[in-house]
């Protein structure tokens, strides 16, 4: 009975790691912004991964073209190469945000000076290109831990979650992930979206019709978090 008891715990305890590294909207390591309390109908659009030399310049046409910004949350070493790209976004009023510079798998499990050291290099590639100052940082995969929360405290960053997972790495239908959108859809909320996915472009242009639709405004990151 005593070992019933002990292995009970023992996968409780693991469950709740578990929640708590995987579940960004927690916060019980590391205080994330997911999403704004307020009855007003707007929404913020977020994007992960960029920039990609291909479908990135396809996201910012159809931004454009709808008069919408949003935060892309790029990686490090992307940058080289997409430098072009990350200027534009700057042009035309998006926010750009850091998602490390190695986005490894193993990243949650870096000590903290490495930690640290990517995500000062990846800091350091944005604003060399952007000359804009870098704060938003949104953690690989959205793991979190007390690594990353220390990193996060020293260099002195605003955690940016979601409050809802669009799923598009998953490559499913554009209705099954518009009907996710649609399911979740409340005032205050943000939208995690890859730009790098294949026909990105197409998904934002049927998100946006369907924000529209439901009389949602899309606004920039920052304006539900300091307003």
């Amino acid at each position: 009975m005593i070992i019933v008891c002990l292995l009970l715990c023992l996968l409780l305890l693991l469950s709740f790691l578990v929640y708590a590294s995987y579940c960004i909207q927690s916060g019980i390591y590391l205080r994330s912004f997911c999403k704004k309390h307020t009855a007003e109908k707007i929404v913020a659009l977020t994007f992960d991964d960029g920039p990609d030399s291909l479908q990135t310049p396809k996201v910012l046409q159809v931004l454009k073209e709808y008069q919408v910004t949003a935060c892309f949350f790029c990686i490090g070493h992307k940058v080289k190469g997409n430098e072009a790209i990350l200027q534009k976004m700057v042009a035309e009023g998006h926010l750009i945000g850091n998602h490390s510079h190695t986005h490894s798998g193993l990243f949650p499990l870096y000590r903290l000076s490495k930690m640290k050291k990517d995500l000062q290099t990846c800091q350091c590639e944005l604003e060399r290109v952007t000359s804009q100052p870098v704060s938003l940082f949104r953690p690989p995969f959205g793991v979190t831990n007390p690594t990353i929360a220390k990193a996060v405290r020293q260099l002195g960053y605003t955690s940016i979650g979601w409050s809802i997972r669009t799923l598009d790495t998953q490559q499913p239908a554009p209705d099954k992930v518009l009907a996710r959108i649609r399911k979740r859809l409340e005032p205050g909320a943000i939208i995690l979206l890859h730009d790098r996915m294949p026909d990105s472009d197409q998904l934002v242009k049927q998100i946006l019709d369907l924000l529209k639709e439901q009389g949602y405004t899309v606004v920039r990151p920052d304006k539900l978090i300091y307003q």
